[in-house]
């Protein structure tokens, strides 16, 4: 059944560079904006119990977070979104599955490892086979623009991880409801201090920022935090 749910988020991260347009500025801006408003208004129907720790790591998750969707969006106009796409979301595979491997202890035995490796390195080797493409009008997936795209990915992996940190060693009772208000307001500083770094407080008086902020794809954006980080703690119990 987790699984099943978990198609949620696949369709809900399908959705994003549907219906969040103009600079890489402005949709992040507007993804933290309509994010953390969309994350106010559940958070004020459910009010989850109040837990400082979980709390502070949720608000650094979402910050994290952030940078690993700052770099999909600069990717989509240097590598194309058909060429970002399957490209981030194996990077996110490998990364996630080696935390979970190294830090969470997960596939215990050695047949679990051999299995998990041999299917990590058929990802790798699918993510090199999706940086080729004989169309010019695809994007440039270059060595550099691909080292963009893993480095800020990171911020994807660490922000995957902090759902199983929470569930094991600082609040077992928590639930994706407990922390997506503190992760989304993390989401939203996060947001604000990247578009300040890149000079681009302009994109706060551009129109566009609320047409990005609106519910209806942020929503799915939180919807997609709300399921998925239930699903990693389930896993993690």
């Amino acid at each position: 059944m987790a699984l099943l749910i978990a198609f949620v988020n696949i369709i809900g991260w399908g959705l994003i560079p549907l219906t969040v347009k103009d600079s890489p500025q402005s949709q992040i801006a507007g993804m933290g904006i309509g994010a953390s408003a969309t994350a106010l208004i559940i958070y004020l129907f459910t009010r989850p119990a109040f837990d400082a720790a979980t709390w502070a790591v949720a608000f650094v998750a979402g910050m994290l977070w952030t940078i690993g969707q700052m770099g999909q969006f600069i990717s989509y106009t240097r590598i194309g979104v058909s060429g970002t796409i399957p490209l981030s979301a194996g990077f996110q595979l490998v990364g996630n599955s080696l935390i979970g491997v190294l830090i969470f202890g997960e596939w215990p035995t050695a047949q679990a490892k051999v299995i998990g490796f041999i299917a990590l390195a058929l990802v790798v080797i699918g993510i090199v086979l999706s940086s080729k493409s004989d169309d010019k009008g695809s994007g440039d997936a270059n060595a550099k623009n691909l080292a963009f795209l893993l480095i800020t990915t990171i911020g994807f992996w660490i922000y995957s991880s902090f759902p199983k940190l929470i569930a094991k060693d600082i609040n077992p009772g928590v639930n994706g409801l407990d922390y997506i208000f503190p992760e989304m307001l993390g989401v939203l500083v996060g947001t604000v201090v990247y578009v300040i770094a890149s000079y681009s407080t302009a994109v706060y008086r551009n129109k566009m920022i609320w047409r990005n902020s609106m519910p209806v794809s942020n929503s799915v954006l939180v919807l997609s935090f709300i399921v998925g980080g239930s699903i990693l703690i389930g896993f993690a119990k």
